[in-house]
């Protein structure tokens, strides 16, 4: 029943905007993030999206229609547009009607269906029907092994998202490796979520968790759960490096047993880290991708990409041709800047666990955020030069409003007593704003070597005020910070 003091306005359009102000509104968030997308988050207002993806991603996981029509009606301020209730029964229905299944005899592959009428529609699209092959009956149409991949996408662009059933490669085997660190109860229900039993229908997939809820041993645990060789992705050396310091302390695997591949190391082991930079490294547009043979060097049971949100384009094209081995997705958010999202649904899997980070703060797993926005006017002098600049400089120009020097200087020094990080976009900034501060400064340039060292002494408390840029937004590790400023 609709209540003017519920938090979410629900739009014929799929969008959802949520009221923060209502005392509600953090359970809404909770369920929203279920089911739908977080596409804007100024202060007071934030808007969601539901769509397709999200819907058979919350399918997948266990969601029923009518529990995301529960959550939209009972946090809804107005009526909820019967239209969207529609759509979400119409795109939740879609997910598992088609089937990928394997005859174990032959090993073929096949597309099935309950429904013969939606094999034949599907078959008619140009693309969906290059990919298949004879039809072995009325409900079944062969599928070579090597398309697998490739149908999966074909088949979620005409709207229709296949269930992957055939099962997988068992790769090289990686026995008696155990993880050595208790579970927490959500790491251990997401490996379960994703491992299924080593069903058909498990080992493949991805996990949503925010950032300090230990993605990385949920990967360790994984590898356990798998007991097979596994190549690890990373999204840089200084991530790949905090793969292999875990893996050592928190599972029985020993240094023989783990390799780097990276710009620096060549090194592959039954459980080998590579970067995304390495693999998808080649020296001219024209020439192909050298590393790419590292998927074929080993035989892998697991391939886990670490911040999958990530997972460079280059990578899809070698993803696609893995279907046969088991993939694990990790990261903090499904959203791509590139729109890939339905490629990780379909090549990765798809979300198989989530949980919000405000019920892991209410838990006490994850620090409270305490969260403040301050806004700063342009100087007066400043402001005919804005006037004047091009539209597409303007945020720019106002991102790097000097004023912000002089608060950074009074918010530094209130936290001199804390492990402050300082974050920001452009390095020209970052330069000046470390050289005032007289702090260290971190990006893309700084050698790994450096960074490690720099990082280290963060945690160390050496350091205790760090300017960083991008490069820190992902997988670093850095426990200690308890004051963020985002310039």
């Amino acid at each position: 029943m609709a209540d003017p003091l519920n938090p979410l306005i629900v739009q014929s359009d799929l969008t959802v905007l949520l009221e923060l102000a209502s005392p509600r509104a953090d359970d809404a968030r909770a369920a929203l993030a279920r089911f739908a997308d977080l596409e804007k988050a100024p202060e007071h207002v934030h808007t969601y999206r539901v769509n397709p993806l999200s819907l058979w991603n919350a399918a997948v996981s266990g969601l029923a229609p009518s529990d995301v029509a529960m959550a939209l009606t009972g946090f809804a301020k107005y009526p909820v547009p019967p239209s969207v209730l529609a759509e979400i029964h119409d795109q939740m229905g879609r997910y598992g009607r088609l089937r990928l299944v394997r005859d174990f005899d032959s090993g073929a592959l096949a597309l099935t269906s309950a429904e013969p009428s939606l094999l034949v529609e599907v078959a008619k699209d140009r693309i969906v029907g290059s990919l298949l092959g004879e039809r072995l009956d009325g409900n079944r149409f062969a599928v070579r092994l090597g398309d697998r991949g490739a149908l999966k996408q074909a088949l979620l662009r005409l709207g229709w998202p296949p269930s992957d059933e055939a099962g997988y490669e068992d790769g090289a085997p990686l026995e008696g490796v155990e993880v050595t660190c208790d579970l927490r109860g959500y790491q251990a229900d997401a490996v379960g979520a994703w491992w299924a039993d080593g069903s058909e229908i498990g080992g493949n997939g991805v996990l949503v968790l925010p950032c300090g809820a230990g993605k990385t041993i949920i990967g360790l645990a994984a590898i356990v759960a798998s007991q097979c060789h596994t190549l690890i992705i990373a999204t840089s050396i200084s991530a790949a490096r905090q793969w292999i310091r875990e893996a050592l302390d928190k599972t029985s695997l020993t240094p023989d047993l783990i390799g780097e591949y990276s710009g620096q190391e060549k090194d592959i082991r039954p459980v080998t880290i590579a970067t995304y930079q390495i693999i998808s490294y080649r020296s001219r547009k024209s020439q192909g991708y050298p590393h790419f043979g590292i998927f074929d060097r080993e035989d892998w049971g697991l391939i886990i990409y670490d911040e999958v949100h990530l997972l460079p384009a280059p990578v899809f094209r070698i993803t696609a041709d893995l279907q046969a081995r088991r993939r694990l997705g990790l990261t903090a958010t499904l959203v791509r800047e590139d729109g890939h999202e339905k490629d990780v649904f379909s090549l990765i899997g798809p979300k198989k666990f989530d949980v919000p980070w405000k019920v892991l703060e209410k838990q006490g797993w994850i620090a409270t955020a305490e969260c403040h926005e301050i806004r700063l006017n342009l100087p007066d002098e400043a402001r005919m030069e804005y006037a004047l600049v091009d539209d597409r400089e303007k945020y720019r120009f106002s991102a790097e409003n000097p004023v912000k020097l002089r608060a950074l200087q009074v918010l530094v020094e209130k936290h001199r007593h804390d492990n402050v990080l300082i974050i920001g976009q452009y390095i020209d900034q970052l330069e000046r704003i470390a050289a005032k501060l007289g702090a260290p400064l971190i990006t893309g340039q700084t050698k790994v070597a450096d960074r490690e060292k720099l990082f280290a002494a963060f945690r160390s408390g050496e350091v205790t005020c760090l300017v960083v840029s991008k490069v820190a937004n992902f997988a670093v590790d850095l426990p200690d910070a308890n004051v963020l400023i985002q310039v």
